[in-house]
């Protein structure tokens, strides 16, 4: 058993991953959560026999997952039951309702239905990105923390297949014709704060990942990863405390001793893993005049996501006709997009998110009743909307466009219950800077070594986790970033540490037949 006393702020997906790590490996761990469950932006929310995820509902690269919990002598099917989506989801284009598939197959005839001649594309954007995935995604296990890490034969392998100088739309272009059906392979790329003509090409993997390697649900929804986490991080002997705001980090100069927790009493830890959103952190964790390059007054300078207006509704109907995840685009796409990322305004026609879970999962809702998850890329809080103002109308207009161009007929007159989240309500209930939902954006400025390190650099025996540091935001990536800030910190204190499997060695969950 180490001596090592690791203090973790926030039991998100992050520090629940590090906790069950660390634990595991013999350190002592104490995480503390504000709030009064587990899991952050992968919590559950509960009302009336209703349960939503907070955020993350998309469970990709599910071998990451299993090898988090086999990292710790065990297997993630003892914890969770996975089922496979096929479709992947619905795709509302205007007159087209396109339903892309993980069988290659499928989606071929489907391509060649919906755009005749384009079919062939599919398997050299198979092939090509497949090679990209496969040189790129080793380099988003490494640490960053200093500029030599770009002299690994890993990356100069993989420099290649950054795509410099091309856009993720530019690259879809090689092996689709039609605008709409490059659109299909896009959309994630919103996510990262980015707009798909302006996104680099190198994210053309993720959609090559969903196709790769499916999409999976879990039963209860994805914030039962963060509870069978937490179980496990227990299970190894973390404390998790439950409720339990920290006030500040303890420094002696610029090293991290401790935490000051808001109730007046103070921890010492050889180290601290800081969980909470990022720019949030530092602007309430970090004693003023510590940090430079993060100081408060320079994280305005940082590029930040968009933002997501949030309805969770319990309904009294179902909708078993509909899959389980929907994206319904706005006529302009291209317009709706620059209003969210550059012009940060409202859009008069928004893109929608709609997860429909309850024909997957009927634990999620009462008896002949829907659970529906509604998610709106809309401008950070940079764009200063006012959205005590603006929310009523949106939200008509949002539900508006569900019914007509998602197909969910009398949504609006069954709603039993009715949650909503604003930018607004994630900055000032949630704690995320700027209301930017997905973190800091993913431009090459902000990637690899240009975000803020695993090992913080600014502060010393303080490690980041989550999506604000490397490699992003996404629950994978996340589940990575507390991976290799573990290694990091077992690094310098003489622990033993394991690092990932290779790539082409990947074992997915096993999730039940597709639905």
């Amino acid at each position: 058993m180490s001596s090592k006393h690791v203090v973790i702020v926030g039991a998100g997906p992050g520090g629940l991953t590090s906790a069950m790590l660390l634990a595991h490996r013999g350190c002592r761990v104490t995480v503390f959560e504000k709030e009064p469950v587990v899991g952050g932006r992968n919590a559950a929310i509960t009302e009336a026999g209703y349960t939503w995820d907070t955020g993350p509902t998309f469970l990709m690269m599910s071998y990451i997952l299993k090898e988090m919990f086999q990292e710790t002598g065990r297997k993630v099917e003892d914890y969770l039951h996975f089922t496979a989506l096929d479709p992947l989801y619905r795709l509302v284009l205007g007159d087209m309702d396109f339903r892309p598939s993980p069988d290659a197959a499928k989606m071929r005839a489907r391509i060649a239905e919906a755009f005749p001649g384009n079919e062939t594309g599919l398997d050299r954007f198979l092939t090509k990105e497949r090679t990209r995935y496969e040189r790129l995604f080793p380099c988003l296990q490494k640490d960053y923390s200093s500029l030599r890490a770009f002299l690994d034969p890993i990356f100069l392998k993989a420099a290649p297949q950054l795509g410099l100088g091309r856009s993720l739309f530019d690259n879809l272009g090689r092996y689709f014709a039609p605008d709409r059906l490059k659109l299909c392979f896009t959309f994630q790329a919103k996510y990262l704060g980015m707009s798909p003509w302006q996104c680099p090409a190198l994210f053309t993997m993720l959609s090559f990942i969903e196709h790769a390697f499916g999409i999976l649900h879990v039963r209860g929804g994805l914030n039962k990863i963060s509870e069978a986490m937490a179980k496990v991080a227990r299970e190894e002997g973390a404390e998790i405390h439950l409720g339990a705001p920290v006030r500040k980090l303890l420094l002696e100069g610029r090293r991290v001793v401790g935490v000051e927790m808001e109730s007046g009493g103070k921890v010492a830890a050889d180290a601290v893993f800081v969980n909470a959103d990022f720019g949030h952190a530092m602007k309430t964790l970090v004693p003023p005049g510590v940090l430079r390059k993060y100081a408060p007054e320079r994280l305005g300078r940082l590029k930040v996501s968009c933002s997501t207006f949030m309805l969770y509704l319990g309904v009294k109907k179902r909708y078993d006709h509909l899959p389980h995840h929907s994206i319904l685009f706005a006529d302009d796409y291209r317009r709706n997009i620059t209003e969210v990322a550059d012009r940060l305004v409202l859009s008069a026609d928004p893109s929608i998110y709609v997860q429909n879970a309850s024909p997957t999962d009927p634990t999620l809702a009462p008896e002949g009743c829907s659970t529906i998850y509604i998610l709106v890329p809309v401008p950070n809080n940079r764009g200063r909307i006012d959205w005590a103002r603006e929310g009523d109308a949106f939200r008509d207009r949002v539900l508006e466009l569900a019914e007509r161009r998602g197909g969910y007929a009398g949504l609006r007159e069954s709603i039993a219950v009715e949650r909503r989240t604003t930018p607004a309500d994630w900055e000032n209930s949630h704690g995320v800077f700027e209301g930017a939902t997905f973190n800091l954006a993913h431009n090459f400025g902000q990637l690899l070594y240009f975000r803020p390190h695993n090992r913080f650099q600014e502060l010393e025996n303080c490690w980041l986790v989550g999506g604000g540091t490397h490699p992003g935001s996404g629950l994978p990536t996340i589940y990575e970033s507390a991976r290799i800030s573990a290694n990091s910190f077992c690094r310098a204190f003489g622990l033993g540490y394991s690092v990932p499997s290779s790539v082409g060695n990947k074992e997915l969950v096993r999730p039940e037949p597709p639905v």
